[in-house]
């Protein structure tokens, strides 16, 4: 038998083989199928995707809407103290924000502008409009980090028990706040349970953990109600912006681009 004739009969010995029990499992086993059942399971999931939901502060101001406040250590107690005492001054009465520094989490889940959930396969996004943040839940079994990057809203995994959804979020940039005046450590860890009360209602209970700032947890649920024909809106904030916040947190107004920062009236004590 010639060289070419021995390849060809090696090359078809080893086709038959492929052709086997192992080929027929593998044209069995079909991504498409794996990606369409993925995206099916995600209709038993509850409808949060439809419309958009905005905290709601009708709930928040009346009676019983208030929270109990934080129990802080001695050191973030006079923190906070010292903060209270320098807006009594006309300081710390504005935040980064007014600079256009995003609140990040857990701050940018009160803010008073829309939020949006999309469900796909392995993760929960949530669209919020204000400084058009997003924020990733992944449901895919991905673990924290145990080193996480630092960012505004965090590194966030989640897992469904029945139609509540569980989000665990690490490793927040120093400049985000658990309230106003409140810091947090490198020990902040935040668990929200997002459930469905009603048909356009959705409370979101966030428990917050840090040793070095908290003598025990701080949970707060918060409602949220559903509007269907609302959209989220683009929220550029550089975008015409007249408002700032100096060093001091002091406000002020940008008249225009060719003028300085103009300070706002000091407050009244």
């Amino acid at each position: 038998m010639n060289v070419y004739l021995r390849s060809a009969a090696v090359a078809a010995a080893a086709g038959l083989l492929v052709s086997g029990p192992a080929m027929s499992a593998a044209k069995a086993k079909n991504p498409a199928d794996d990606r369409a059942a993925a995206y099916a399971a995600l209709a038993k999931l509850p409808d949060w995707n439809e419309g958009v939901w905005q905290i709601d502060w009708r709930s928040l101001f009346g009676p019983g809407g208030r929270s109990e406040p934080p129990s802080l250590t001695p050191e973030y107690a006079a923190k906070l103290k010292a903060f209270q005492d320098s807006q009594t001054r006309g300081e710390n009465v504005q935040s980064e924000n007014a600079n256009c520094v995003p609140p990040g989490v857990p701050q940018i889940m009160t803010m008073p502008y829309p939020i949006e959930f999309l469900f796909t396969p392995g993760r929960v996004t949530i669209a919020i409009e204000t400084d058009s943040q997003v924020r990733r839940i992944y449901t895919d079994g991905t673990k924290l980090p145990d080193d996480p990057d630092l960012t505004f809203n965090g590194e966030s995994v989640g897992h469904w028990e029945g139609d509540t959804l569980v989000a665990e979020t690490v490793g927040f940039d120093p400049r985000t706040q658990i309230a106003p005046g409140v810091g947090h450590s490198d020990q902040m860890r935040i668990t929200e349970r997002f459930h469905q009360v009603g048909p356009d209602k959705l409370d979101i209970a966030t428990t917050i953990t840090d040793p070095k700032v908290l003598t025990k947890p701080w949970t707060v649920t918060r409602p949220y109600v559903r509007y269907r024909d609302w959209r989220i809106q683009e929220y550029v904030c550089q975008q015409n912006n007249r408002d700032y916040a100096d060093e001091k947190g002091r406000a002020g107004i940008i008249l225009d681009n060719a003028t300085p920062p103009t300070p706002a009236p000091a407050l009244a004590n």
